[in-house]
């Protein structure tokens, strides 16, 4: 048994710490430590740690693991860490690094221990999201009611306990930034019993997840961001590492990064980010939260260029800063925003940045000025603004002596009466405001008023402190409507918050994870979404539902979750400088066959720059399925109106008839006419499943057009539904 859990390690681990820091060099450090594990392996009982319940799940692995038979004769490194947790994710660069140096044949397993802060971090679906977002390669064992975590007494986030070859404890790690100790006290004990020939090099059966899973044009985003105009989006692609600029309709403008993580500046071909977060962007410049690089970047579009301007690319833990941007390190920024100095005369001279890794909010000084209660800054100068670096739910008329909790999201209102940053501080399950007169830190909602308390959290809507949230990575604010929206990413809802009168309640999602695009806001889903924002005219919100690997967009005035954005590649899309080049283009696309139904749809009134969506819903005759080997596909044509193209993402793939295939076509802002007649088409090659013969049929959709002069609302949506009745 463990007797006294990880407090019997403590005398002997206390006295060798001790030791090691009068140590003078690596010989002595190992010396020390073998000394150590002599006497701890001489002991009458090992300090044994209790086997893992057969009924909890494993990932990573081909079935459950038994830490005393299947792992008898391995070094064990178990990692008791929380998903949500930032002192966890500032752990797995060290054990990545520890399982590159050695594997399984050398004697050493890594065996992550799940032990859930929040119930929505027991779900086994929303771990193995996590295993894939982290890239964790090791097995982790879903020990959702703690039952190790209470047997070895652990007390905190991150908690590293090293085993020996029966199970036996003999160190613990507790916090983060023990890499040194974590190599010394591992290669020392790999030795020490392989010596005693006590080590096996077995294989251990790996399995994993991340292997089974099919490509998808986006990978957990993180965040996303709309430009002034409404015309273009910034999307974080975190799974990808990448940053995408797209169009409106989803049409990809500039890829930058991926898809592997990297740390370079350059030309968007060769630059590369590692999980990037936040992104803000003006006119034609983004700045990016490179999260896992600790750094913050700069992409200009007209220069298609990457650069650095703070951060130094490893982890900070300076909780002050003022140090030039690309000299002063920084720990984890997940969001950052565009705000004003005090005494600048510039517009958006501070770039904000949520600091989740020190518990901070801090600014980048874009141009020279002064921030509230502070004094002038120079130009490319990085510091604390608020947060004491503290891990608290404190609120302070000081910004320096508040208390922030990993905080996540960032958004500004400007105007008065509010004149705040909004923060989105996650672990205290809170939304939090920073004044931008005097810095204060104050409560909105969530939470509760003991500042050590970082527990309270829930589902439910209320004001202040009566309403609960769960872990919320993002707020955006609502120029138009005086409101503020909350991702609640824990409970998977995007929740809606009254400033003035501090109110909170839900404005869409479930509560379930899961994808569903509901016929209203309440009946639609999400999983995790970790960022939102608001286009400047208010009509739509778009929102990063990171689990379900998608961007969904909300039309806030009809209150319907319209559709998750497709993700069309460059190459799939027809974007032609000129109109010659795009009939060469059309030449190319297929014919249908002369059977082919031509159905006319009733006339509809749209106005110039509109989104229309077709969404197109085929039903392919009894026992017939898609022929893989041949490209079914959809095009737009518009005879006589070709203007009505530019621009245009002309065709695009069918892949699956199971579910409609969403068609985004925006209709140019300035339009030569005031009657088109636009024609969605559709080729489809399938095969009867009891023989070998395979058919081509088409189907015609006309759809003629009004243009009218004043806005008709920003999105129409058009069903195109045809059943192929025979072979």
């Amino acid at each position: 048994m463990a007797a006294g859990g990880l407090a019997g390690l403590l005398p002997a681990q206390t006295q060798l710490e001790y030791a090691l820091l009068d140590a003078d060099t690596p010989q002595e450090k190992e010396n020390l430590v073998y000394q150590y594990l002599k006497k701890m392996d001489s002991r009458e009982r090992d300090l044994t740690v209790p086997e893992l319940g057969g009924d909890l799940q494993w990932l990573n692995t081909e079935g459950p693991i038994s830490l005393h038979k299947d792992l008898c004769g391995k070094v064990v490194v178990l990692d008791f860490f929380t998903y949500c947790c930032i002192n966890c994710l500032h752990l797995l660069p060290d054990l990545h690094a520890l399982e590159h140096q050695y594997s399984d044949k050398d004697g050493l397993i890594i065996v992550g221990v799940h032990s859930a802060k929040f119930p929505n971090e027991k779900v086994l679906d929303n771990i193995k999201s996590a295993i894939l977002r982290y890239n964790i390669v090791h097995p982790v064992v879903n020990d959702a009611d703690a039952t190790l975590w209470h047997e070895l007494e652990v007390s905190c986030w991150p908690t590293l306990v090293i085993l020996g070859p029966r199970g036996n404890m003999l160190f613990s790690l507790v916090g983060e930034g023990h890499r040194e100790k974590l190599f010394l006290f591992t290669s020392i004990t790999l030795k020490f019993y392989k010596e005693k020939g006590e080590i096996k090099d077995n294989n251990i059966g790996i399995k994993l997840y991340k292997d089974s899973l099919p490509p998808s044009p986006l990978l957990f985003p993180g965040k996303v961001t709309v430009d002034d105009s409404g015309e273009r989006l910034v999307i974080a692609d975190t799974g990808h590492h990448r940053i995408l600029v797209t169009r409106k309709n989803g049409e990809i403008l500039h890829t930058i990064g991926g898809p592997n993580s990297g740390r370079k500046d350059g030309r968007f071909s060769e630059a590369a980010f590692n999980s990037p977060q936040g992104i803000a962007i003006k006119n034609n410049v983004i700045y990016v939260a490179d999260t896992e690089n600790h750094l913050i970047r700069k992409i200009d579009l007209e220069l298609e260029m990457v650069t650095t301007v703070a951060g130094i690319g490893i982890q900070g833990v300076d909780r002050e800063g003022g140090a030039k941007g690309e000299e002063q390190p920084i720990s984890s920024p997940w969001d950052v925003i565009f705000g004003n100095s005090v005494s600048g005369t510039q517009e958006d001279d501070v770039l904000w940045i949520a600091m989740a890794g020190t518990h901070q909010v801090w600014a980048l000084m874009l141009e020279g000025g002064k921030l509230p209660k502070g004094s002038d800054l120079k130009k490319g100068v990085c510091l604390r603004f608020a947060g004491s670096g503290n891990e608290e739910n404190r609120n302070n008329a000081y910004p320096h002596k508040a208390g922030f909790a990993q905080p996540s999201g960032l958004s500004l209102a400007s105007e008065e009466p509010w004149n705040c940053l909004f923060v989105a501080d996650s672990e205290s399950s809170t939304v939090r405001t920073i004044s931008l007169k005097d810095g204060a830190v104050k409560h909105l909602v969530g939470g509760e008023r003991d500042p050590l308390n970082l527990f309270a959290f829930g589902d439910v809507d209320g004001a202040g402190i009566n309403a609960k949230l769960q872990h919320p990575l993002g707020v955006t604010w609502d120029k138009k409507r005086k409101l503020l929206y909350v991702a609640d990413s824990y409970n998977h809802k995007i929740k809606v918050v009254d400033p003035k009168m501090k109110n909170c309640a839900t404005l869409a999602g479930t509560g379930e994870a899961s994808n569903v695009l509901g016929s209203s806001f309440t009946r639609s889903t999400f999983n995790e979404p970790g960022g939102l924002c608001v286009e400047e005219s208010g009509r739509l919100m778009y929102v990063a539902d990171t689990n379900n690997h998608q961007i969904k967009v909300l039309d806030l005035e009809t209150k319907v979750l319209s559709m998750a954005l497709p993700i069309l590649n460059p190459e799939a899309c027809d974007v032609p400088d000129n109109l010659p080049v795009q009939r060469d283009k059309i030449t190319k696309l297929p014919k249908l066959p002369k059977s082919a139904p031509n159905i006319q749809l009733p006339s509809l009134t749209v106005a110039p720059g509109q989104t229309i969506q077709f969404l197109l819903k085929l039903t392919l005759p009894p026992d017939s399925k898609l022929n893989e080997e041949a490209p079914s596909s959809w095009f737009i044509t518009a005879e006589d109106n070709s203007w009505l193209l530019q621009g245009q993402c002309l065709f695009g793939e069918i892949k699956d008839v199971s579910c409609q295939t969403v068609i985004p076509f925006q209709l140019p802002r300035s339009c030569l006419s005031a009657e088109a007649i636009l024609a969605v088409k559709a080729c489809l090659y399938y095969c009867s499943k009891g023989s070998s013969a395979c058919m081509m049929k088409g189907i015609s959709f006309s759809q003629p057009l009004q243009i009218a002069s004043t806005s008709q609302g920003s999105l129409t949506q058009v069903e195109l539904i045809h059943a192929f009745l025979t072979n």
